[in-house]
């Protein structure tokens, strides 16, 4: 599994993850105690997980959302920011390629027609997004 961190000031920003077979089992990029968790699984045929529900959880702590965007088809480039808009680096993205997009500001632009699916915490508050206009 290849994944590649984007870091600036020490910290990271984005967390890619490209498209390749993997090893059976689980695997989680990031850390344990990360707000939004992203994984992949490959899982043989006849394996079972066991049936669960997941119990609510108190979490008491201001954080940055954060967004997992997976590549179904197509391609784009991505820009990362520092939270002044000053650009850090970029990243083409292909099908099946996703990223965890952890802090800072981001940007995109589509270099073929794209299908992705993006997953992040809601609920939705359009006063926890701020758009860069410079650009």
């Amino acid at each position: 599994m290849e994944k590649e961190n984007i870091i600036y000031d020490n910290e990271i920003v984005a967390t890619v993850i490209y498209a390749e077979e993997i090893e059976p089992g689980v695997h989680f990029y990031g850390k344990d105690k990360s707000t939004l968790q992203i994984g992949k699984q490959l899982r043989m045929k006849g394996e079972a997980i066991k049936p669960h529900k997941h119990l609510p959880v108190k979490v008491q702590r201001e954080e940055i959302l954060q967004e997992v965007l997976y590549i179904e088809k197509g391609k784009m480039k991505i820009t990362f920011y520092t939270d002044e808009w000053e650009e850090i680096d970029s990243r083409v993205l292909n099908d099946g390629d996703m990223i965890l997009l952890i802090k800072g500001g981001h940007g995109f632009e589509m270099l073929e027609e794209t299908v992705m699916i993006e997953v992040k915490q809601g609920p939705y508050n359009p006063d926890s997004t701020r758009r860069f206009e410079g650009k």
